[in-house]
């Protein structure tokens, strides 16, 4: 009967390692899925203005139209006008892209360079 429980004892000293060593791997493995799916790439842009309502935005840059979402989080730095340059961060959400803030730019003097 001794010898039962000296080997019943031995088995569950090596099990219980094995099964925590089993559990950490997986946690392991899990962990930088998790992270990974929680970043998001952001992409940034500049362009004109074309038009804007609360729901969206429109910029033209080389000749090209890009339309973008605008919620409640997204973040305007100055008064969108039609005609404003603007630098859009955004997100991709599938197909659309998502602004997440937007900043207009100051005018650019007229007067060139060296001249007062």
């Amino acid at each position: 009967m001794r010898i039962l429980k000296a080997t019943a004892f031995i088995a569950m000293l090596a099990i219980v390692p094995a099964a925590a060593f089993a559990q950490a791997t997986t946690a392991k493995k899990a962990a930088p899925a998790a992270k990974h799916s929680a970043s998001v790439a952001s992409h940034s842009t500049a362009g004109t203005v074309k038009s804007s309502s609360d729901s969206s935005l429109v910029i033209t840059k080389g000749g090209k139209d890009q339309t973008f979402t605008v919620n409640s989080s997204t973040e305007k730095t100055g008064t969108i006008e039609n005609g404003s340059h603007v630098t859009v961060h955004y997100t991709m959400d599938g197909k659309n892209m998502v602004a997440t803030s937007v900043a207009v730019q100051p005018a650019k003097s007229k007067t060139p360079k060296g001249k007062k």
